[in-house]
């Protein structure tokens, strides 16, 4: 059951198009995988578009006339010219012919798709990727003791997206985070000092949480960070030049 959820904000956010890519990806993967925020998503939006039509008392108005059935010719012709100018009703029929021409011809142009990555092998599990990854290309897999990285060819600034495997058995040290960093879990689970997370989670630490995931099943995450982690405990601060391959 996923327990953690973006903000009302980032969900916004999201909706408004406001985020950066990678971080508008990771939020579409979330909402692909949880029905709550997916409902709070199409609520946003319908909102969104409302405002977008800028439905005014007129409208509401004109809508209810014809809506109690006053729909004669002459009535038509009445709104027409007191509501309508008919070259603006000749530029709409136009539009909409045009439209309806374009619509119903199939596509002549076929466009170049950037070779997709469906789902990955980790570990000799088939796990597939949301379908918000479906047009981000991914680089090779990186490996550093029980962890392992591939980048998303996705050129977002100072802002680096990532799949991060895990595995069984594996943690990383305890840590904290220069930047921000996102996490959304695909598959298997972890654990660290705020809780127990599982497929479909989305986890947002700044530099306020100190944590040390920890995993027995092994997982893998889409992660988005702006910023290294750095290492905060003992020896593992000696680390802390390679808190870059998180990063």
């Amino acid at each position: 059951m996923i327990k953690h959820h973006p903000t009302s904000n980032v969900l916004s956010g999201f909706v408004a198009g406001d985020l950066p890519a990678s971080v508008a990806i990771i939020v579409a993967s979330h909402v692909e995988l949880c029905r709550e925020c997916a409902n709070h998503v199409q609520q946003l939006t319908e909102q969104a578009a409302m405002q977008a039509f800028d439905m005014t008392a007129d409208d509401d108005w004109l809508n209810d006339q014809v809506q109690l059935g006053d729909t004669s010719p002459q009535h038509i012709n009445d709104i027409d010219h007191d509501g309508i100018d008919s070259n603006d009703m000749e530029l709409a029929c136009d539009s909409r012919a045009m439209i309806d021409a374009i619509t119903a011809s199939p596509a002549q142009v076929k466009s170049a798709v950037a070779q997709t990555v469906t789902e990955i092998e980790v570990a000799g599990q088939r796990i597939s990727l949301p379908r918000a990854m479906k047009s981000i290309g991914l680089r090779e897999w990186q490996g550093l003791g029980k962890l392992s990285r591939a980048r998303l060819a996705l050129d977002d600034d100072e802002l680096r997206a990532s799949l991060l495997h895990i595995d069984k058995g594996g943690s990383v040290p305890c840590h904290t985070h220069k930047g921000f960093e996102i996490t959304l879990l695909l598959q298997g689970s972890f654990d660290d000092e705020m809780g127990h997370y599982t497929a479909g989670d989305f986890i947002w630490l700044d530099g306020d949480h100190t944590h040390q995931p920890i995993t027995q099943e092994g997982c893998v995450c889409l992660t988005v960070s702006s910023d290294a982690i750095h290492f905060t405990q003992g020896m593992s601060q000696l680390l802390n030049p390679i808190g870059r391959f998180i990063y």
